[in-house]
């Protein structure tokens, strides 16, 4: 969004192209997205308590637990709302890489909603286990279809073993069950890591780090080659999603420390794992 503005402002100055540049838009979507977790993280907080959007505790589970009922949950939402935020601010809207973030994680933030709601309002079980992984599968399944109809070169359905130069997989049509398959698998895994003060944010902080970096390496192709790595044309841009994501996750892991003061719940645990599974599809 910001990138129209700016493009009118180069037209008059010059000086303005700076903020064009992958590496600055990466920085300031960070801290634009640190900033608005942080400023809203209070607010949501307080909201959430006053609606009773609690943490459901089972009852089977440790009993060190039983201490955090009554801690609201849902603060994906909080996550997801910097990150979109953010990166409508400072991202090239017109990227097909950066849509395919942005759908996936408004489709699984869909899902995780409606899980955390059901746990909250009719069953504390949430929504049966086996419509949740039929509605992954299904969202996972529209989006790799999307991105398989728009190769547009072998290059984009090639797997490539990092620093072995030679070492080249043609996936072809089975790019569409394997990128299933890791959007899917990295979801859950995120939501089954979930169940401790801090303990999924900060894997997806790191990781979507080292994603970042190879996504912008991957996205220049003279740094692709020298290192060995496949290039993807356009694939830098999704750089600024993934800072969103860093900067948002930061934000919130200040309110996630122990003792938390707010739960990602499912809204945010599989939202933010297929986003991970998809950053790893994209940079290959």
């Amino acid at each position: 969004m910001f990138l129209f503005l700016l493009d009118y402002l180069s037209s008059l100055n010059t000086n303005f192209l700076v903020f064009e540049y992958i590496t600055l838009r990466a920085i300031f979507s960070i801290i634009t997205a640190l900033l608005i977790s942080l400023l809203l993280g209070p607010y949501i907080i307080k909201k959430f308590s006053i609606n009773n959007l609690s943490e459901v505790i089972r009852d089977d589970g440790p009993k060190s637990h039983l201490s955090k009922a009554g801690t609201p949950t849902m603060g994906g939402l909080l996550i997801l709302s910097s990150l979109l935020i953010t990166t409508l601010i400072w991202s090239d809207l017109e990227n097909k890489y950066t849509q395919y973030l942005i759908l996936t994680t408004l489709f699984f933030a869909a899902i995780g909603f409606i899980d955390d709601y059901t746990k909250l309002t009719k069953n504390k079980n949430g929504m049966p286990a086996r419509l949740k992984i039929i509605l992954q599968f299904f969202v996972a399944g529209i989006i790799s279809i999307l991105m398989f109809s728009q190769i547009e070169s072998v290059q984009e359905q090639q797997f490539i073993i990092p620093f072995f130069k030679h070492i080249v997989i043609d996936l072809g049509i089975y790019f569409i069950p394997l990128t299933i398959l890791v959007i899917v698998s990295t979801s859950n895994a995120v939501n089954l890591t979930d169940g401790l003060d801090g303990l999924a944010i900060m894997p997806i902080v790191l990781v979507s780090g080292a994603l970042g970096v190879f996504a912008y390496l991957s996205g220049n192709i003279n740094f692709s080659e020298y290192l060995l790595i496949p290039y993807v044309k356009d694939s830098a841009e999704i750089t600024i999603f993934i800072g969103a994501l860093i900067g948002s996750g930061l934000g919130f892991l200040w309110f996630n420390t122990y003792p938390a003061q707010l739960f990602m719940g499912d809204v945010g645990a599989l939202s933010l794992g297929a986003a991970v599974g998809l950053m790893a599809v994209i940079v290959r």
